[in-house]
């Protein structure tokens, strides 16, 4: 059995200042928000935060961006964030932007023990430089660098007890690469099954990657609301 958690604060304890934290989520789709809020009660400082974005102003890992808990964010893009915008422009936080899917490979490698591989995003861009690259079949390559944390937090939809996840449509996106890079992975969920309720074939994260699991209600904000006017 996995370690089941009831409070969020608890589930957080091993998050210390000045570690590197991986964050699942893609906008506030699929993001372990009440323990993202945790962190924000621990007062955690100087984290390196991976995550694909940093959610909005008030909300998601814009949360710990307002109180500068965040040193260093690696992201794939600034978003709708307009105070991660406003610290980068004024130095006031280091910013490593990643292609998207570059972001997304060195994740999973990092996951799988793979310490860097080669892409062909980013040669001859400034992403580039200070990078070596190789050609291979007559095309230039980049070697990036896979990314590992010493905390990772993911959302899935159903657990069991023994850590197994099932993430839910969308919310899926970088909570399964993220699970893996880990050294400790939290998992937020919204039902705790007992072993032998998920189907095999469902579980999209195994246990061997969980450390600790809690359920908790999310608010599910929506990042950008668009409906149609009569």
């Amino acid at each position: 059995m996995k370690k089941i958690y009831t409070d969020f604060e608890k589930a957080v304890e091993d998050i210390k200042d000045g570690m590197t934290i991986m964050v699942g989520g893609f906008g506030l789709v699929g993001i372990p928000e009440n323990l993202i809020k945790a962190v924000q009660n621990k007062g955690t400082r100087d984290l390196t935060v991976i995550s694909n974005n940093c959610g909005v102003d008030d909300w998601g890992l814009g949360l710990l961006l307002k109180d500068k808990q965040i040193t260093k964010m690696i992201a794939s893009y600034v978003g709708e964030n307009k105070e991660f915008e406003r610290q980068y422009l004024n130095e006031e936080l280091e910013v490593e932007l990643v292609p998207q899917g570059t972001l997304a490979e060195k994740i999973r490698a990092g996951g799988a023990g793979i310490p860097a591989f080669y892409t062909p995003a980013g040669v001859g861009t400034v992403i580039a430089e200070g990078k070596e690259t190789k050609v291979f079949n007559e095309k230039e390559y980049l070697l990036e660098e896979s990314y590992t944390a010493d905390v990772s937090l993911v959302r899935a939809w159903k657990a069991d007890k023994m850590g197994n996840l099932v993430y839910r449509k969308t919310a899926q996106n970088f909570n399964p690469i993220i699970a893996t890079a880990g050294k400790i992975t939290i998992a937020e969920v919204e039902e705790i099954v007992e072993v032998g309720e998920l189907d095999p074939d469902e579980i999209d994260t195994p246990s061997i990657y969980v450390q600790g699991i809690i359920q908790g209600k999310q608010e599910k904000r929506i990042e950008r609301l668009t409906v149609k006017e009569d």
